[in-house]
């Protein structure tokens, strides 16, 4: 039986450009009730983890982060004039939209790929990537919706996802899929306004996945704890592979948002 690889790791972040922050906050004044948040948007991953012991480039495929996502997010909030706040570390890493408990929250495998660097962690560096990662990035979004609140001002929450055309061998029809937990029926309206924009698409409730508090973190948290109309949006990667597509996205889906 052949070894799992152990990779050692610094107690320490070893240098600023390696060890960003661990959300990216923009237009934090934007005006919109809608706030943006893409926990998926970066495969970044500091040298020392060595890409996890995966081949060179795995970490740009969609096990490493939501292709297109954060292109998407910063298109709608230019256009919302919303807040929006991006994560800067790979999902491989640990997973900012996934409760601390779940076994997917650091993955020792994903889809079909085994994940080495994360097979044999000891509690010290499971913690070190909560403290330095989902600690900081939720703390960040919660920040800015209490303080949007103190202030007096109404808070929407929608969560940029994107995922693969086909999962484990099925093809995935869907070009856009919108995810709720206690608001189904404004998701159910935005899901008809899209339509309204785009009847030629493939659009799906609840698909490509589900949303559950014991696998989700942001909706169930930042938003349905909160009272919050709180949407989680899907869109094919395939979809997003260029400025302009992105682009033609974020007009889509914000004119569809402009109606509800």
């Amino acid at each position: 039986m052949s070894q799992i690889p152990v990779i050692a790791y610094k107690t320490a972040p070893s240098a600023v450009t390696d060890w960003p922050p661990a959300a990216t906050a923009e237009n934090m004044a934007g005006q919109s009730e809608w706030v943006l948040v893409c926990e998926h948007a970066s495969c970044h991953m500091p040298a020392e983890y060595d890409r996890l012991g995966l081949a060179a480039g795995a970490e740009r495929d969609h096990i490493g982060w939501d292709i297109g996502a954060a292109a998407l997010t910063r298109a709608m909030a230019r256009r919302l004039d919303s807040a929006a706040i991006l994560a800067n570390y790979s999902r491989l890493l640990i997973d900012l939209n996934r409760p601390l408990a779940a076994e997917s929250s650091i993955p020792t495998r994903s889809e079909e790929t085994d994940i080495p660097g994360n097979a044999s962690l000891d509690e010290a560096e499971r913690a070190r990537r909560v403290e330095l990662m989902f600690t900081p990035f939720h703390r960040t979004v919660a920040d800015l919706l209490d303080r949007r609140r103190a202030e007096g001002r109404e808070s929407r929450l929608l969560t940029v996802h994107s995922f693969t055309p086909v999962y484990r061998g099925q093809a995935r029809p869907w070009h856009l899929g919108i995810l709720a937990g206690a608001s189904r029926g404004l998701a159910a309206t935005f899901l008809n306004e899209v339509a309204a924009e785009a009847p030629a698409l493939s659009l799906a409730l609840d698909e490509p996945y589900r949303i559950a508090e014991d696998d989700d973190y942001a909706i169930p948290v930042h938003g349905d704890a909160r009272g919050l109309d709180a949407l989680l949006i899907e869109v094919r990667n395939d979809q997003l592979r260029s400025a302009a597509a992105v682009e033609e996205w974020a007009g889509r889906l914000c004119a569809a948002l402009g109606r509800i």
